[in-house]
């Protein structure tokens, strides 16, 4: 594995392999401190992001190694103009490893045409998100103790929702896995899933536009924001962005063992009533995500610790 530009470019051995690394430096972080020293990560954010950045940033920090990059389009010269080839061309001289987000989609695998370092995708577009992907699974092994037989249910923003695709293919390689979809009608996933995830597989599906009906049969809880920007209508936005709220009320109906996951930012569509229920795992997901993109570096980077 060279680059990591969609979280099928991981074999499930691959995504086991991480995750137990993962664990282990959750367990021995002092084993790892300098693993990445003298190697530098670039950065390069062409849209806004707080917690992947600095995930990424701590991450590879935590590692001993050191970060360069920009965190927005208007701080490099893509506002000159600057194509993704030339500015990954650029870097390459500069770091041993890239993070990118890019509103574009297929920007990171452009960017991955042209260099001899990896490239990782910290989010194209309403595309992939492949270590929220990573950070996903291994919160859902260290909550649930498995990657298979259990059922999930995914809600709000399935339309547009690149961390929601990308978990989707991803547990799609595993068995037993039930998959409930909760979202209004103009906001259910692509039909690009249905058919290349899961009719292609085999895989069955519920769709539904009322949360509390499936809440008592879920054991994960995928939670989304409905995301301003990638509306184009104002109107359409205000219309769909409380369409879904979370709350105690519905918490109640839950089982005693189903987590609340949600990739963050939060707006609105959860409570924070809910921030104190011991299901609520989504600030510990922040966390998980470090020791996975430290896991992912270390990987791409061929060091062994």
């Amino acid at each position: 594995m060279k680059h990591l530009i969609d979280p099928m470019d991981l074999s499930v051995e691959d995504i086991d392999r991480l995750l137990d690394r993962a664990d282990d430096i959750a367990k021995n972080p002092e084993k790892y401190q300098e693993v990445c020293k003298h190697k530098k990560l670039a950065t390069l954010f062409f849209e806004p992001s707080t917690r992947t950045r600095l995930s990424f940033e701590a991450a590879m920090l935590e590692l001993g190694g050191s970060v360069l990059g920009f965190s927005s389009a208007d701080s490099s010269s893509a506002s000159k103009g600057e194509s993704v080839a030339d500015t990954a061309r650029v870097i390459e001289c500069y770091a041993d490893i890239i993070a990118m987000r890019h509103p574009k989609e297929g920007a990171p695998y452009v960017a991955s045409q042209y260099v001899n370092i990896p490239v990782i995708n910290a989010g194209d577009g309403g595309h992939n998100h492949p270590t929220q992907t990573l950070t996903d699974l291994l919160t859902i092994r260290r909550e649930k103790g498995r990657l298979n037989n259990f059922t999930i249910g995914f809600c709000g923003d399935l339309k547009f929702g690149r961390t929601v695709h990308s978990l989707i293919k991803a547990l799609s390689r595993y068995e037993g896995i039930n998959y409930i979809l909760i979202s209004p009608e103009e906001l259910q996933i692509p039909e690009y899933l249905k058919k290349d995830v899961f009719e292609k597989k085999g895989i069955t599906f519920t769709e539904v536009d009322k949360m509390e009906d499936v809440m008592p049969q879920l054991d994960i809880l995928y939670m989304t924001r409905v995301q301003r920007e990638r509306f184009f209508s104002e109107d359409e936005y205000l219309r769909m962005k409380d369409f879904y709220v979370l709350d105690e009320a519905k918490m109640s109906l839950a089982k005693e063992d189903m987590y609340v996951l949600h990739p963050l930012p939060r707006v609105n569509e959860i409570s924070v009533e809910v921030d104190d229920d011991k299901r609520a795992a989504y600030f510990q997901q922040v966390q998980y995500g470090v020791y996975v993109r430290m896991a992912l570096i270390m990987t791409l980077l061929g060091l062994n610790k």
